[in-house]
Protein backbone atom coordinates (compact mmCIF):
# COMPACT_ATOMS: atom_id res chain seq x y z
CA UNK A 1 0.00 0.00 0.00
CA UNK A 2 2.00 3.86 -1.03
CA UNK A 3 2.62 5.91 2.05
CA UNK A 4 -0.48 7.91 2.72
CA UNK A 5 -2.69 6.30 0.41
CA UNK A 6 -6.68 6.62 0.74
CA UNK A 7 -9.10 5.26 -1.59
CA UNK A 8 -11.15 7.08 -3.88
CA UNK A 9 -14.95 6.71 -2.88
CA UNK A 10 -17.40 8.58 -5.20
CA UNK A 11 -19.34 10.74 -3.56
CA UNK A 12 -22.29 9.48 -4.11
CA UNK A 13 -21.58 7.05 -0.96
CA UNK A 14 -20.60 10.06 1.39
CA UNK A 15 -23.23 9.47 3.40
CA UNK A 16 -22.12 5.38 4.03
CA UNK A 17 -19.62 4.32 6.24
CA UNK A 18 -16.76 3.99 5.19
CA UNK A 19 -12.65 2.62 6.97
CA UNK A 20 -9.78 4.06 5.10
CA UNK A 21 -7.11 1.83 6.19
CA UNK A 22 -7.49 -1.55 8.10
CA UNK A 23 -8.75 -2.86 11.35
CA UNK A 24 -8.92 -5.82 13.48
CA UNK A 25 -11.74 -7.17 14.56
CA UNK A 26 -12.11 -10.08 17.02
CA UNK A 27 -15.47 -12.58 17.33
CA UNK A 28 -16.33 -14.96 19.87
CA UNK A 29 -18.41 -18.12 19.05
CA UNK A 30 -19.94 -20.26 20.89
CA UNK A 31 -22.10 -23.80 20.21
CA UNK A 32 -26.04 -23.33 20.63
CA UNK A 33 -26.13 -25.65 23.29
CA UNK A 34 -24.25 -26.06 26.81
CA UNK A 35 -21.30 -28.53 26.80
CA UNK A 36 -20.49 -28.65 23.09
CA UNK A 37 -17.11 -27.65 22.29
CA UNK A 38 -14.84 -26.78 19.31
CA UNK A 39 -12.41 -29.65 18.41
CA UNK A 40 -9.43 -27.38 17.04
CA UNK A 41 -6.21 -29.48 16.35
CA UNK A 42 -7.12 -32.00 18.90
CA UNK A 43 -8.05 -29.74 21.48
CA UNK A 44 -11.61 -29.08 23.19
CA UNK A 45 -12.46 -25.39 23.81
CA UNK A 46 -16.33 -24.00 24.84
CA UNK A 47 -15.62 -20.91 22.74
CA UNK A 48 -13.78 -20.40 19.57
CA UNK A 49 -11.89 -16.80 19.15
CA UNK A 50 -11.62 -15.67 15.62
CA UNK A 51 -9.62 -12.29 14.89
CA UNK A 52 -9.88 -10.87 11.56
CA UNK A 53 -7.99 -8.00 9.19
CA UNK A 54 -10.49 -5.77 7.55
CA UNK A 55 -8.91 -4.51 4.55
CA UNK A 56 -10.45 -0.82 3.88
CA UNK A 57 -8.10 -0.57 1.21
CA UNK A 58 -9.43 -3.12 -1.41
CA UNK A 59 -13.69 -2.17 0.09
CA UNK A 60 -13.80 1.16 1.91
CA UNK A 61 -17.71 1.42 1.81
CA UNK A 62 -18.12 -2.39 2.43
CA UNK A 63 -15.53 -2.91 5.32
CA UNK A 64 -16.99 0.74 7.06
CA UNK A 65 -20.29 -0.98 6.90
CA UNK A 66 -19.48 -3.88 8.48
CA UNK A 67 -17.05 -2.27 10.94
CA UNK A 68 -19.97 0.20 12.05
CA UNK A 69 -22.23 -2.68 12.57
CA UNK A 70 -19.78 -4.29 14.61
CA UNK A 71 -19.23 -1.38 16.88
CA UNK A 72 -23.10 -1.05 17.01
CA UNK A 73 -23.56 -4.96 18.76
CA UNK A 74 -25.58 -5.69 15.47
CA UNK A 75 -23.62 -9.10 15.60
CA UNK A 76 -24.03 -10.30 19.07
CA UNK A 77 -25.36 -13.13 19.78
CA UNK A 78 -26.54 -13.91 15.99
CA UNK A 79 -26.45 -17.11 14.92
CA UNK A 80 -25.06 -18.83 12.20
CA UNK A 81 -27.43 -18.72 9.80
CA UNK A 82 -25.51 -20.83 6.92
CA UNK A 83 -22.85 -24.04 7.04
CA UNK A 84 -22.56 -25.71 4.03
CA UNK A 85 -19.36 -27.00 3.74
CA UNK A 86 -18.57 -23.62 0.97
CA UNK A 87 -19.00 -20.91 3.04
CA UNK A 88 -20.38 -20.12 6.67
CA UNK A 89 -22.39 -16.84 6.81
CA UNK A 90 -24.18 -14.82 9.74
CA UNK A 91 -25.50 -11.50 9.42
CA UNK A 92 -29.40 -11.84 9.00
CA UNK A 93 -31.37 -10.36 12.04
CA UNK A 94 -34.72 -11.62 13.53
CA UNK A 95 -37.73 -10.46 12.15
CA UNK A 96 -38.96 -9.67 8.32
CA UNK A 97 -36.11 -7.63 7.33
CA UNK A 98 -32.97 -9.58 5.93
CA UNK A 99 -30.56 -6.70 7.07
CA UNK A 100 -29.73 -3.91 9.15
CA UNK A 101 -32.67 -1.45 8.88
CA UNK A 102 -31.53 2.36 8.77
CA UNK A 103 -31.79 5.11 6.69
CA UNK A 104 -31.10 4.23 3.11
CA UNK A 105 -28.15 5.57 0.78
CA UNK A 106 -29.25 8.35 -1.28
CA UNK A 107 -27.78 6.47 -4.40
CA UNK A 108 -28.63 2.86 -3.56
CA UNK A 109 -31.62 2.64 -1.62
CA UNK A 110 -33.45 0.61 0.81
CA UNK A 111 -34.59 -3.27 0.37
CA UNK A 112 -37.94 -4.07 0.96
CA UNK A 113 -38.18 -4.11 4.59
CA UNK A 114 -36.13 -0.71 4.95
CA UNK A 115 -32.35 -2.53 4.96
CA UNK A 116 -30.08 0.13 4.81
CA UNK A 117 -28.45 -1.41 1.03
CA UNK A 118 -24.45 -0.51 0.10
CA UNK A 119 -23.41 -0.96 -3.07
CA UNK A 120 -21.08 -4.23 -4.77
CA UNK A 121 -17.91 -2.38 -4.60
CA UNK A 122 -14.48 -4.47 -6.23
CA UNK A 123 -11.36 -3.03 -6.30
CA UNK A 124 -9.25 -4.56 -9.31
CA UNK A 125 -5.78 -5.10 -9.72
CA UNK A 126 -5.50 -2.64 -13.06
CA UNK A 127 -6.94 0.36 -11.05
CA UNK A 128 -5.24 0.21 -8.25
CA UNK A 129 -4.24 2.12 -6.99
CA UNK A 130 -4.88 5.05 -8.57
CA UNK A 131 -8.72 4.44 -9.50
CA UNK A 132 -11.67 4.17 -7.38
CA UNK A 133 -13.16 0.54 -7.10
CA UNK A 134 -16.03 -0.71 -9.66
CA UNK A 135 -19.38 0.33 -7.41
CA UNK A 136 -22.75 -0.86 -8.87
CA UNK A 137 -21.71 -3.34 -11.18
CA UNK A 138 -19.92 -6.79 -11.42
CA UNK A 139 -16.88 -7.14 -13.42
CA UNK A 140 -18.73 -9.07 -16.36
CA UNK A 141 -21.35 -6.22 -16.30
CA UNK A 142 -18.71 -4.04 -16.55
CA UNK A 143 -17.05 -6.14 -19.16
CA UNK A 144 -13.97 -6.80 -17.30
CA UNK A 145 -14.55 -10.38 -16.45
CA UNK A 146 -11.28 -12.52 -16.14
CA UNK A 147 -9.19 -9.41 -14.54
CA UNK A 148 -7.97 -10.05 -11.41
CA UNK A 149 -9.11 -8.00 -7.76
CA UNK A 150 -7.16 -6.57 -5.21
CA UNK A 151 -8.04 -9.24 -2.73
CA UNK A 152 -9.29 -12.58 -4.03
CA UNK A 153 -11.06 -15.01 -1.92
CA UNK A 154 -7.81 -17.39 -2.37
CA UNK A 155 -7.47 -18.72 1.12
CA UNK A 156 -9.56 -20.45 3.93
CA UNK A 157 -11.73 -17.93 5.76
CA UNK A 158 -11.54 -15.01 3.08
CA UNK A 159 -14.91 -12.75 4.70
CA UNK A 160 -17.40 -11.88 1.66
CA UNK A 161 -20.30 -9.62 0.97
CA UNK A 162 -23.08 -11.58 0.69
CA UNK A 163 -26.24 -10.22 -1.55
CA UNK A 164 -28.88 -11.40 -3.60
CA UNK A 165 -27.20 -13.64 -6.56
CA UNK A 166 -28.55 -11.36 -9.36
CA UNK A 167 -28.85 -7.89 -8.03
CA UNK A 168 -25.36 -6.39 -7.04
CA UNK A 169 -26.82 -3.78 -4.79
CA UNK A 170 -28.55 -5.98 -2.30
CA UNK A 171 -25.82 -6.22 0.31
CA UNK A 172 -26.70 -4.91 3.89
CA UNK A 173 -25.01 -6.89 6.77
CA UNK A 174 -24.90 -10.43 5.78
CA UNK A 175 -21.30 -11.54 5.08
CA UNK A 176 -19.57 -15.32 4.99
CA UNK A 177 -16.17 -16.75 5.67
CA UNK A 178 -14.85 -18.86 2.68
CA UNK A 179 -14.08 -22.30 2.98
CA UNK A 180 -11.39 -22.54 0.71
CA UNK A 181 -10.50 -25.46 -1.61
CA UNK A 182 -8.12 -24.58 -4.17
CA UNK A 183 -9.41 -27.43 -6.53
CA UNK A 184 -13.29 -25.55 -6.38
CA UNK A 185 -12.91 -21.86 -5.71
CA UNK A 186 -9.45 -21.10 -7.24
CA UNK A 187 -8.40 -17.59 -7.42
CA UNK A 188 -9.53 -15.62 -10.26
CA UNK A 189 -11.29 -18.32 -11.81
CA UNK A 190 -14.23 -18.86 -9.33
CA UNK A 191 -17.91 -17.57 -9.30
CA UNK A 192 -16.76 -15.18 -6.40
CA UNK A 193 -13.98 -13.13 -7.48
CA UNK A 194 -15.81 -9.82 -9.59
CA UNK A 195 -18.85 -10.93 -8.13
CA UNK A 196 -18.98 -10.51 -4.64
CA UNK A 197 -16.51 -8.30 -2.47
CA UNK A 198 -13.61 -9.68 -0.28
CA UNK A 199 -12.85 -7.12 2.49
CA UNK A 200 -11.04 -9.17 4.84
Amino acid sequence: VPENYSTPVPKEYDDLPQLQGRATVEFTISKPEKGQVFDINGVNFDTAKMIMIIDGYAAPVTSGNFVELVQKGFYTNMKIQRSDGFVVQTGDPDGPAVGYVAPPNKSVGAGKQGERLIPLELMLTKDYPSKPPLYEVTMDEEGRGGEATVLPFSSYGAMGWAREEYSPNTGSSQFFWLLFDSDLTPAGKNLLDGNYPCFG
